[in-house]
């Protein structure tokens, strides 16, 4: 299991080292990096969604462990792209608030799905947060720099997410059991919350 979760978060850094070219201190990229980067860690919807993908995928185990936070990743990248070029995506907030529900509820009855599906799960609800990012980026940001940045930000709550998982899964069964689920009822809930408006 230490070997799983190890390639896990160096497969986050290998997605993540790419992006991080972009944050040289020129005045313009540097900005743009502070702006990506700040973002998904802002709004307590896209933390949500970020850790749970990654305490999701250690739950699944194996391959999953890094193959759920690279998808998750990659598509946001492109979805971001998408969003940069005001190419709009219907139910955007909508979508983001969905993701905080299900991948809670996910965690909290620690559900089991093939890597394949749980990848196309996660990688339907990145499309939702790689847009908002891409539309929410300052005028003024350099674009690579930006995406890098949020890259990277995304990339490190997951591995919050998969150090929780790990962290929990050396505690015992049944305090593992009690712990994720309050950690996935509570993002499901905050999740309906932001959902109906009321946070």
């Amino acid at each position: 299991m230490k070997s799983t979760f190890k390639s896990g978060l160096l497969a986050l850094v290998a997605t993540a080292l790419p992006a991080a070219a972009y944050a040289h201190p020129v005045a313009g990229e540097a900005a743009g990096f502070a702006h990506g980067f700040s973002h998904p860690i802002s709004g307590l919807d896209h933390v949500l969604a970020m850790i749970m993908a990654g305490v999701f995928a250690y739950q699944l185990g194996g391959r999953a462990t890094w193959l759920v936070p690279a998808t998750f990743v990659l598509v946001m990248a492109l979805s971001g792209a998408l969003g940069v070029a005001g190419i709009d995506i219907p139910f955007v907030e909508a979508g983001i608030a969905l993701s905080v529900v299900v991948l809670g509820a996910v965690v909290a009855f620690n559900a089991k799905a093939p890597a394949a599906i749980a990848m196309a799960v996660v990688g339907l609800f990145a499309i939702f947060h790689g847009h908002a990012h891409g539309t929410e980026m300052p005028e003024s940001a350099a674009g690579a720099a930006y995406g890098g940045g949020f890259l990277i930000a995304t990339a490190l709550l997951h591995a919050v997410g998969l150090g929780f998982g790990y962290a929990t899964g050396r505690i015992g069964e049944r305090r593992r059991f009690i712990v994720t689920r309050l950690a996935g009822g509570f993002a499901a809930v905050a999740g309906a919350g932001i959902l109906v408006g009321m946070i």
